[in-house]
């Protein structure tokens, strides 16, 4: 079941109206359920993020501006560098199936990292950094592992491409 959303007003948590047929699909009345309480991070930080990814992205070296062609294939790629990814292993029947799995993999996928090792293909896909997909923890764990990364990319601290941020916002 997806998250929901509800609001707590002193005495009872009210569901958000849209996960309505959710809770009457998925839940029994009368049956006790756990809560987690898990924070949402804020808007601000959310486009300071970005931010800082498209600041690094705009001073990457010629080289590294040629493998990130925008700024959104910078920060998945360093998701998945930074270990915030998920990772499939395909065994195939032999070196040249997996070469050619590895071709239509790429081609679905731009954003991903496939290597081939023998008859194993091995498929890294960033993590979604959406609100609904990644609390506040782990996107925060996100964000300061993408901009360290990207921060090392470019030759800075990453204070420096904080401030740098700060001053073209």
């Amino acid at each position: 079941m997806t998250p929901l959303l509800a609001t707590w007003d002193g005495e009872v948590f009210t569901v958000a109206r849209r996960h309505a047929k959710d809770c009457d699909a998925a839940l029994v009345v009368g049956q006790q359920y756990v809560l987690t309480v898990e924070k949402q991070r804020s808007d601000a930080a959310h486009r300071s993020f970005f931010a800082s990814v498209n600041e690094a992205w705009k001073n990457l070296r010629e080289d590294d501006a040629e493998r990130f062609p925008t700024p959104d294939a910078l920060r998945r790629y360093a998701l998945i560098k930074a270990g915030f990814c998920d990772r499939r292993d395909i065994v195939c029947e032999n070196n040249n199936e997996a070469m050619r799995l590895a071709g239509m993999v790429k081609a679905l996928d731009a954003y991903s990292i496939t290597t081939v090792s023998e008859r194993v293909v091995s498929v890294w896909t960033a993590e979604s950094q959406s609100k609904r997909a990644m609390g506040k923890q782990r996107f925060n764990e996100s964000q300061n592992a993408v901009r360290d990364f990207c921060a090392a990319m470019i030759g800075v601290e990453p204070a420096a491409l904080a401030r740098e941020t700060e001053r073209a916002a």
